[in-house]
């Protein structure tokens, strides 16, 4: 069994801290039993350390909720009665109502970091909250008209200023039906939306699957229903091109059933609306629907406290400076209001709506332009006013310090499952489950379910065949997961956005190792386990025969190194189509121990595999690791 050096082992790069519930990383969560002791009343603000003298708990055990919700705070750091009720409750305390005098609206006077957004709606006062617009992302396969629909919903002519047709960018646009805002987010693809959740941004209420009835479920079809599972937002399903001689909307209904995915005609819960948007067909009827589900889920908000949000896209523009198009999803945003964007910061100096217009005010499900801030932040930043600019700049501070801790990065992983089990943090082990082959993903997938035990159950959320990409490390990052490789690798390109994430990743060849860990992490009985380092990549320019010996690969070493001895897989055309074993490593007529990047070598494979020019070969090692779970 090896593992890649790529999982949470390897190096980890700098972050954004993630602001993720715990209900939604780590499934249902028990707290203590409450205490037989008065409710807890708790000050406009307060630091850690007198919170925990407060509760008469260990200040650790704040701190560690803290982490739990995205808030990397010191003993001496100051948080606010939201972020401090949220701890309480969570440790088991009953929370006393505040006193009248607290009770005023907020003075801006916030911690550097806010408890998960989805958290912050449901504290709010009811007599407060107001119904808001619903917030859709588009999703589906490439070339099934996502940006067509949208072009034919807002009217507007984007797909065919789109280079090749494809969306370029992320944005965000309202539109109005029967005097109701609807926002859409315009996103090249689930891999956007899920790469916003991963930095710990919930932005979608409802999620639009565009299916083109003429082509049915595509695996990036069947991606994007994970992703939006993942994300527990509902879906309503857009049958697009009904207006083509070969549609066959039965069939595309039958495939999305086979995909968990049963549609209301056939007694499921999943909403489908026929459309064409070539041909303007059923997009009153698909508005409806999404106002319908949007209903259905009593979306509120408070747009008269300070605003929270979160960044859809940001550049810098060489006219206006560091502008970002910032989605509302409470309070009221206004020109003048000192903001933090994540690590950075500033005042609001302008706003445009998405038809270019200039505002004073953006409430909530508002997506606006900001100008005013110090830096473009990353798209996913959660936005939040604050008192000044003083407290903006020290609450980026907070988010920038917090980043460059590589503990920040830490995730879910094998070895902690059986802390968390006995914790009773856990009741779910999610799996993204890749093969080499679909062949292999069933059996795989029913042994690892009869894992599955009264204390934790193993949930695979997205299964299938190839190397493991991007975007399955994004979803894993998003829905705390793991990722089980089987006969299979990591894409080259996936490397660094591993490393990044932190995300556990194991790679298995045989099944039985592969069920034989994750039942022995369940028990807490892991053994030392041997993991896979890539020590470097060549790509191969020639072949050279000698004899009838096998062939060398005369090849350029990109990157790492390439050592004798070392293990080998080839891969062509972004597959592994071999694995193997470096025999012989020559730099000219000599033999050599290890050849570094930026020089060539000959290559000679111990199976003598067939190459090809092109061909890209990894080196590998295996190193062991002790497991501590105890």
């Amino acid at each position: 069994m090896a593992r890649s050096r790529s999982g949470t082992r390897g190096r980890r790069g700098p972050r954004k801290p993630q602001r993720r519930p715990e209900t939604l990383a780590q499934g249902p969560v028990q707290v203590a039993e409450p205490r037989e002791r008065a409710p807890v009343e708790i000050p406009a603000a307060l630091t850690v350390k007198e919170l925990a003298d407060l509760l008469g708990v260990n200040p650790a055990d704040v701190i560690r909720e803290l982490i739990k919700s995205g808030i990397f705070a010191n003993i001496n750091q100051a948080i606010d009665r939201d972020t401090a009720a949220l701890v309480t409750g969570e440790l088991g305390f009953e929370i006393a109502e505040p006193s009248p005098a607290e009770a005023g609206e907020e003075t801006g006077e916030v911690a550097p970091a806010e408890a998960a957004k989805e958290r912050l709606w449901e504290e709010e006062d009811p007599s407060k909250l107001q119904p808001r617009a619903p917030i859709v992302t588009v999703m589906g396969h490439v070339d099934h008209g996502k940006t067509s629909l949208l072009d034919a919903i807002r009217t507007t002519e984007v797909a065919a200023g789109e280079r090749g047709g494809i969306t370029q960018h992320i944005g965000a646009s309202e539109i109005v039906k029967d005097d109701r805002r609807v926002v859409f987010l315009d996103t090249p693809g689930h891999e956007a939306f899920t790469a916003m959740r991963a930095r710990g941004a919930r932005v979608t209420d409802i999620a639009v699957l565009v299916v083109a009835a003429d082509d049915g479920v595509m695996p990036q079809t069947v991606e994007a229903i994970d992703h939006a599972r993942a994300a527990r937002v509902p879906i309503v399903v857009a049958l697009n091109k009904i207006d083509k001689a070969n549609a066959n909307p039965d069939r595309v209904k039958t495939e999305l059933s086979e995909h968990g995915l049963v549609i209301e005609e056939y007694g499921g819960e999943t909403p489908l609306v026929e459309v064409s948007a070539k041909q303007r067909i059923g997009i009153d009827d698909l508005l409806e629907m999404i106002l319908l589900v949007a209903d259905l889920q009593e979306l509120k908000a408070n747009p008269k406290r300070l605003a929270i949000g979160t960044v859809v896209e940001a550049e810098l523009d060489k006219e206006r400076g560091p502008v970002a198009t910032v989605l509302v999803q409470t309070g009221t945003l206004r020109v003048g209001d000192a903001v933090a964007a994540g690590g950075t910061s500033g005042r609001v100096r302008a706003m445009e709506n998405s038809r270019g217009e200039r505002v004073g005010r953006a409430g909530p499900s508002s997506a606006v332009v900001v100008i005013g801030l110090s830096d473009a932040p990353a798209a996913g930043d959660i936005v939040r006013v604050v008192a000044d600019e003083k407290a903006a700049r020290v609450a980026a501070e907070a988010v920038r310090s917090a980043a460059s801790r590589p503990e920040t990065a830490r995730r879910a992983t094998l070895e902690d499952l059986y802390r968390q089990i006995q914790a009773g943090r856990t009741r779910e082990l999610r799996i993204i489950l890749k093969s080499d082959v679909q062949g292999s993903i069933e059996p795989i997938k029913h042994a690892l379910e009869r894992l599955s035990t009264e204390e934790v159950r193993i949930k695979i959320i997205h299964e299938g065949a190839g190397a493991i990409t991007d975007n399955d490390i994004l979803l894993a990052s998003a829905s705390e997961a793991i990722i089980v490789g089987f006969n299979t690798a990591v894409d080259p390109q996936a490397r660094r956005t591993v490393e990044a994430e932190g995300v556990d990743v194991r790679l298995y060849d045989i099944i039985y190792k592969l069920t034989d860990d994750i039942e022995a992490a369940l028990k807490g009985m892991l053994e030392p386990e041997v993991i896979e380092v890539v020590e470097g990549r060549a790509e191969v320019r020639q072949i050279f025969r000698v004899g009838r010996g096998p062939a060398i690969a005369g090849s350029y070493v990109t990157d790492g190194r390439i050592v004798r001895g070392g293990g080998l897989r080839l891969y062509r055309g972004g597959k592994v189509v071999a694995t193997d074993r470096i025999e012989s490593l020559r730099r000219f007529r000599e033999d050599v121990r290890e050849v570094a990047a930026g020089f060539e070598c000959g290559i000679g494979l111990a199976g003598g595999p067939e190459l090809a020019i092109g061909d890209i070969i990894e080196c590998t090692s295996q190193q062991t690791v002790s497991r501590a779970t105890a």
